[in-house]
C-alpha cells in the first residue's frame, strides 16, 4: 500500500517532533548527570529511547530534517529546568509531558512508539513518587500552612472590613489572626506529626531483634511466623525464612541481613519530622496570613483596599494551587482554579456577614 507525499504540514509536524525527542532525550541526560546508580541507569535508557523516536522522524524528513523548527514552550521550559534544578519538580513537569503525547493518534508514529510514551510516562512516575515521598511530609504542611493563612485572613479581614470599623482595627485584626493562627497550626502539626510517628513507632520491627536470628532452631523456624504476620503466605514466609537463616549461618553473623527488620522506615520520611512540619506550618501560615494584611499595612483603606487584598490573595491561590497540581502530577490549571473558587466563596461569605452585622452595630 503507497502512502500520499507528504505535505508541507506533515513535515512541519515531523519537525517539531523531531525537535522535541531531541531537546526530551537531553533533559533525561542532564538528569541523569545529577543522579548515580539505578536512577541514572533508568533515566539514560529513557534517553536512549528518545534517541529512537528522534531517528524515525529523522529518517522521514530526510535531507529536511534540518530545518529551524522549535520544541514545543512546554518542552523548551522543561530542558531550562532541567538544567537549573534537576529535582522532583521537572521529573513531575516530564511526567506530565509523557502523558501528553500525540503518538498514539498520529498515523506516522508507529504503535511501539506510542507505547513506548506510555510507559515512560510510568516510569517517570515511579521516579517522581520518590522524591514526592521525600518532600510529601514538609509539603503537606507548607501548602496546608499557606492556604489556610491566606484564606482564613482574607475571609477575617473581608468580615471585618465590611462592618465598616476603621482600617486600624483591621489592621491589628488580621495581625493578631496571622499570630494567633500561625502558632495553632505549628502546635497542631506538631503534636499531628508526633503522634503518626510515634503510632509508626510502636507498629515498626524491633532492629535488636535480629541479634537473635543465629540462635533461632532451624527445625521450628520461629522468623517465619515474623513474615507471616507480615503478610506472606505460609509457603513462602517458610522459603522466605529459610533462606535467611541459611545465609545468616553461612555468614557467622546476623548484622549484615538485620535490614530484614527494618522495612518501614520509609513511612517516617514519608510524613517528616515534628519539629520542620511545625517550622514549616508557622512559616507559611505567617506568610500565607500576612498577604491580605499588606494593602493595610502601606494605608489603604475602605473598600479599596479589601479588593486589592483579594487579588493579591487569588494570585497567591493560583500559584500555590498549580504548584500542587505540577508536584502531584494533576493539571495545574484546574488545581489552581479550584483553590481560587474556595478561597473567593469563603470571603465573599464572610464580607456579606459583616456587611450583615456591620449594620447592626
Amino acid at each position: 500500500m503507497t502512502h500520499p507525499p507528504a505535505t508541507s504540514a506533515d513535515r512541519q509536524r515531523w519537525r517539531r517532533y523531531l525537535a522535541d525527542e531531541r531537546v526530551e532525550g537531553a533533559v533525561y541526560r542532564d538528569l541523569a548527570a545529577r543522579r548515580t546508580g539505578e536512577e541514572r541507569e533508568i533515566l539514560l535508557g529513557l534517553a536512549a529511547a528518545e534517541a529512537r523516536h528522534e531517528a524515525h522522524w529523522h529518517t522521514l524528513l530526510g535531507e529536511t530534517s534540518t530545518g529551524p523548527t522549535r520544541p514545543d514552550l512546554r518542552t523548551r521550559a522543561l530542558a531550562q529546568l532541567a538544567r537549573r534544578f534537576g529535582s522532583v519538580w521537572v521529573l513531575a513537569l516530564a511526567q506530565r509531558a509523557e502523558s501528553r503525547s500525540p503518538y498514539a493518534t498520529d498515523p506516522d508514529a508507529t504503535p511501539a512508539m506510542a507505547a513506548d510514551e506510555r510507559i515512560h510516562g510510568e516510569v517517570v512516575r515511579a521516579l517522581a513518587e520518590r522524591g514526592r515521598r521525600r518532600i510529601a511530609g514538609n509539603l503537606r504542611a507548607a501548602v496546608f500552612g499557606a492556604n489556610d493563612g491566606l484564606l482564613s485572613n482574607l475571609a477575617l479581614i473581608a468580615g471585618i472590613g465590611a462592618t465598616g470599623v476603621s482600617s486600624g482595627i483591621v489592621l491589628f485584626t488580621g495581625l493578631a489572626g496571622l499570630l494567633a493562627g500561625a502558632l495553632s497550626m505549628a502546635a497542631g502539626e506538631y503534636i499531628s506529626v508526633r503522634s503518626q510517628r510515634e503510632l509508626l513507632q510502636a507498629s515498626a520491627p524491633d532492629p535488636s531483634a535480629s541479634e537473635a536470628l543465629a540462635d533461632l532452631d532451624v527445625d521450628t523456624n520461629e522468623l517465619a511466623l515474623v513474615y507471616r504476620a507480615r503478610g506472606m503466605s505460609e509457603q513462602a514466609a517458610q522459603e522466605h525464612a529459610a533462606l535467611i537463616l541459611t545465609r545468616i549461618r553461612a555468614a557467622g553473623h546476623s548484622a549484615a541481613l538485620s535490614d530484614t527488620f527494618l522495612t518501614q522506615d520509609e513511612s517516617h520520611e514519608t510524613i517528616g519530622t515534628a519539629y520542620s512540619a511545625a517550622l514549616a506550618s508557622f512559616a507559611f501560615f505567617a506568610s500565607g496570613a500576612l498577604v491580605p494584611v499588606l494593602p493595610y499595612l502601606f494605608g489603604m483603606t475602605g473598600i479599596a483596599a479589601i479588593i486589592i487584598a483579594t487579588v493579591l490573595v487569588s494570585t497567591a491561590l493560583l500559584c500555590t494551587g498549580a504548584t500542587v497540581g505540577i508536584l502531584s502530577g494533576a493539571p495545574p490549571l484546574r488545581r489552581a482554579f479550584r483553590q481560587l473558587a474556595i478561597g473567593l466563596v469563603a470571603a465573599a461569605v464572610t464580607y456579606l456577614l459583616g456587611l450583615l452585622f456591620g449594620g447592626h452595630l
